[in-house]
């Protein structure tokens, strides 16, 4: 698909997108609580999709509406010897140690630039948990055979949160039986309890986002002990794990409003709705580099507006990205709108994206006039020069295509975006959004190939 912007001032009110993080965390913890769930607010993006044929194929019988989701879990079992996630990140890491809750061989599958991503991790921690593994260089398609034994570890969280998340997930849901055996070889000690250690753990406000949909489907009971580098487990005997029968409601999604934000800040006022303020949510962290630039924004319970735009007026900022590194595309986006350097912290974060995002950002960023450059863990960007309109493609990256539509609504003549539905990974009606805005935005499918 081909997207064409041409600059434009944009005005409107919109309601936030779902989190693909919470919808897929939600996801999981429905499969992990026997019974009926039903998830209100649900995503429609692929990533969101790949989560639901997942928890499908662990045993879930899954019910998707317009405006829910009901999900009946009878426990994990594996209805199918191969299981495929998409091209999403989250559901391979978050969803393998859960898969290997089953004592069945499984393959686990992904397409597009997931099947380049390392998953070299559970190579290293899975044995100590006694599942097998076997993985095409550290890379998918990877087969695995449990069921994962719980055992005191110690885990990098250098690489991704994700991982982690997946390793929390699949402890608090083993049986009772199972924990019990643990307990029985460490000598009968029911005042034992099975930990992970973190070490050099990223995205610490992702952890806590799992930590608060575990709260929320009643599955952190047994979680006794969290300071972000301990996280322990215990389980009584005898005591049953949560049954379904809740309601949960997935949270607007920071991420993809981020970008709006980082719009309206460029092009005009704008109001988004349905954000949660207090949400756990990394992306959330927007707010800070919108306030630093000198964006004038305000900031309520259910709604947060951006009052005017920053034109070519607004100031080079700092920014540290390291727990929150899918900012750095709307980042990018705002900082080339801002007089001076922009310097943001975190480039290490960004190799195993759908791209190389700190490339791919300079390379695509480069074609609207935009000079980049990188150093170590740090992303320069020159800003308040004038952005053009060019031709860029998205690199198959959903980020990468709605920076570039960003930056485009305040450039000079026409930019065109190849690639384009690279954005329905995450939030397919991104463009649509931005035409509610009043932005001057185009599809052409089938038409000029890169």
């Amino acid at each position: 698909m081909i997207v064409k912007i041409q600059p434009s001032n944009i005005s409107g009110t919109l309601v936030a997108a779902t989190s693909k993080s919470s919808m897929q965390r939600a996801l999981a913890a429905a499969l992990l609580t026997n019974g009926e769930t039903t998830i209100l607010n649900p995503g429609r993006s692929n990533d969101d999709k790949a989560a639901i044929e997942i928890i499908t194929a662990l045993g879930a019988d899954v019910v998707v509406r317009q405006e829910q989701v009901i999900v009946n879990s009878f426990g994990v079992f594996s209805r199918s010897s191969e299981i495929n996630c998409g091209e999403s990140g989250l559901a391979v890491r978050m969803f393998t140690p859960i898969i290997a809750l089953c004592d069945k061989e499984i393959t686990i599958n992904g397409e597009g630039s997931l099947l380049s991503r390392p998953i070299d991790f559970f190579e290293e921690v899975l044995p100590q948990l006694g599942v097998s593994i076997k993985s095409n260089k550290g890379k998918l398609p990877m087969t695995i055979k449990g069921p994962l034994q719980p055992k005191n570890i110690e885990v990098s969280g250098s690489l991704s949160s994700q991982f982690l998340t997946g390793l929390l997930f699949a402890y608090s849901a083993l049986p009772n039986s199972t924990l019990t055996e643990a307990d029985e070889m460490m000598n009968n000690d029911l005042s034992e309890t099975v930990c992970i250690k973190v070490h050099d753990l990223n995205s610490k406000p992702y952890i806590d986002l799992t930590l608060d949909v575990m709260k929320k489907f009643g599955m952190d009971l047994h979680l006794t002990n969290n300071n972000h580098e301990t996280f322990c487990f215990y389980r009584e005997p005898g005591v049953e794990r949560r049954k379904g029968g809740g309601v949960y409601t997935v949270e607007g999604d920071w991420s993809g409003v981020a970008f709006l934000l980082v719009a309206g800040a460029i092009a005009g006022g704008i109001t988004v709705k349905g954000l949660d303020v207090f949400s756990t949510q990394a992306d959330k962290a927007i707010l800070k580099a919108l306030m630093d630039c000198g964006t004038s924004i305000s900031i309520e319970e259910k709604q947060i507006t951006i009052n005017s735009s920053l034109a070519s007026a607004g100031k080079a900022f700092h920014f540290n990205a390291t727990d929150c590194p899918d900012l750095f595309p709307p980042l990018v986006a705002l900082a080339a709108y801002c007089n001076g350097t922009t310097v943001i912290e975190g480039v290490s974060r960004l190799a195993h994206k759908e791209s190389n995002r700190a490339i791919t950002l300079q390379q695509e960023f480069l074609k609207m006039g935009i000079e980049i450059k990188l150093q170590d863990d740090l992303m320069m960007i020159k800003g308040g020069e004038g952005v053009k309109g060019a031709k860029v493609h998205s690199r198959h990256d959903h980020r990468i295509a709605m920076a570039c539509a960003v930056a485009a609504l305040g450039a000079t003549g026409e930019t065109i975006i190849e690639d384009a539905e690279a954005v329905n990974k995450s939030y397919p009606a991104f463009f649509d959004d931005l035409k509610l805005l009043n932005a001057s935005v185009s599809l052409q499918v089938n038409e000029l190939t890169s």
